[in-house]
Formats: C-alpha cells, structure tokens, sequence
C-alpha cells in the first residue's frame, strides 16, 4: 500500500459542522488508548502523542512548539501526523500537519459550543488575536451563522491587524466589559496567568479555554471554574497533565469531581439551563488528532 500524502490543500474540502459530527460519533467507538510525552528545554517544547481506536485507526502525531519561532518568521509549531490502518496496522496516509492541528483545535472546541452553549448565542468574544482565534472565528461561524464577533488582546495593535483582515470583527479595549456582553468567550492564548476572571462571567454564558497546553500555564481564574458547570474534552489528557485543572487541584480550590462530564459521557456533555455558565477546556488529545485525520483522509479521497 502506497500511502497518501495529504496536503493542507484539503482544507478546501473540510466542513466544520461534518467535522463535528464525524468526532461526536467516533467518541460512541472503544475508548482511545492515548499515550502522551512531553519534554522540555525552557520554554521551548517536543510533544509525542499516539492513540488507537478500534475500529478507526493509530495515529502518531510529534509535534514541536518554539514559541520564539514567529521572531524568526518561523511558525511557532511544528511537525507530523502518520495514520495508520486499524486491521492492518499499515502505514495509510501522512496528513499535514498543520492541517490537522487547525481542524482539531478549533473542531474540538466547536463540539463543545455545539454542546454547551446556547444555541441563540450571537455575540462571541475571541481572547486572543493568533491564528487559533481565527480559525475559531470561520468555526463558531459555521455552526452560529448569525454570530458577530469581537477580538481582545493583550496589545491592541495586534487585535486591530487581526480585524484588519476579517470583515465586521470588531476590537474591544476592555476586557471584563467585554466579557460581561459576550454569549461565547474562546480564550485562545499562551498565558501562563489567568487572563479570564470569574467575577466577570455572567449567566448563561459559555467558555472555551483553549490556550494552555502546559503544566505551568492556565487562562482562567478558580473563581471561572467554581461558577461554571465544568466540563474538558477528555479527563485522560486535561486533568493532570494541564495547569488549567491541575493548579487548582494541587492547591485544593477544586478537585477532579468538579468535571462534570467529557465527550465519552454522551449526553451528560450538555448545558442543561439557559442560565447556567459552562466551560470546556479543549486539552486536545492524540484520540483527536486520530479522529480528525481519518476524517480529513476520507473527506479528501472522496474529493478526489
């Protein structure tokens, strides 16, 4: 077998909404074996994240994230995803990696909303004005066509560059203001202090917190978590190996019964009031990874 090459050009053959559907029902399958390591040196990070279900496939995705590459006009991650068959155990396609990572990132966090948020949800604020955040803005879009949305960041040259380029986006130069006026709130940055306070959240909201992937950083406050109905991804990879939960645990502010539900809990993953304020940390796994790439790989061959 000759195994495919799929370029990031496949993008144009992706749809969110099927993307989300194809994760929702890959997660009614066995539940992925995962086995993550991370090594470091400084600031700089090398991801190895493997998973296989049956029934869907291995995958193996090796990932770097130099977070002082963009100085360089380098992208801050990089790497590989290989896809590997599920009764044959061969070698199927090399998906690009960026591809994957774009469509998994964002797709995990739109299941949430999906889930989570309520469903007349209009007004969306973006933290953070790095290409996650665009690409979660072309994916809440999708799925709440009647959206309008609003970026925040740390510098505000930089929010301004990003409206630039996205019709209609608009920049706010208060944050807890426009926190108070959000329905959805995606936080999508490399803060390693909370940058989301609880106080702020108002009823009814949603919160995706999409940003740290490291033990050291987190996005929101304790305060966000204890008000929020908690809900991540997958307990396996976003409890204890992210600061988001992790710090709050180690310092006994919440404990891992605070999480109420994750995506193979079916449909105990919902809001359940209008009022309610929810929040998912995406941990984003290597089951994703798999999940994502054998839909990018199907989509792809039947475009072709």
């Amino acid at each position: 077998m000759t195994p495919a090459i799929v370029p990031f050009e496949a993008d144009a053959y992706l749809d969110w909404v099927a993307l989300t559907d194809a994760m929702w029902q890959a997660h009614s399958l066995p539940k992925a074996q995962i086995s993550d390591s991370f090594l470091y040196r400084g600031d700089d990070t090398l991801l190895l994240r493997s998973a296989w279900i049956n029934g869907l496939g291995l995958a193996v995705k090796a990932a770097t994230v130099f977070p002082e590459n963009p100085a360089s006009d380098l992208p801050r991650v990089n790497g590989g995803v290989s896809l590997f068959g599920d009764d044959h155990g061969l070698l199927e396609a090399v998906v690009d990696f960026h591809l994957v990572t774009k469509w998994k990132t964002a797709g995990d966090s739109l299941l949430a909303a999906r889930r989570l948020a309520r469903p007349d949800s209009r007004n969306i604020l973006i933290i953070g004005a790095g290409t996650v955040g665009t690409n979660m803005i072309d994916a809440y879009a999708s799925a709440f066509p009647d959206a309008e949305f609003t970026v925040w960041n740390r510098t505000t040259a930089r929010a301004t560059e990003m409206a630039a380029g996205i019709p209609g986006l608009q920049v706010a130069t208060d944050l807890p203001e426009a926190v108070a006026e959000a329905d959805i709130i995606c936080c999508a940055t490399m803060s390693t202090e909370p940058v989301l306070k609880g106080a702020w959240l108002q009823p009814g909201q949603h919160v995706d917190l999409i940003g740290a992937y490291r033990p050291d950083m987190r996005e929101a406050d304790t305060e966000a978590l204890t008000r929020a109905r908690l809900f991540v991804d997958s307990r396996d990879t976003a409890i204890d190996h992210i600061g988001e939960l992790k710090l709050p645990i180690a310092a006994e502010e919440i404990t891992p019964d605070h999480v109420i539900a994750d995506f193979y809990d079916g449909d105990a993953f919902a809001r359940q009031t209008p009022e309610e304020i929810t929040i998912c940390k995406n941990g984003g796994g290597a089951h994703l990874d798999l999940m994502v790439s054998r839909y990018i790989l199907d989509a792809w061959r039947a475009a072709q």
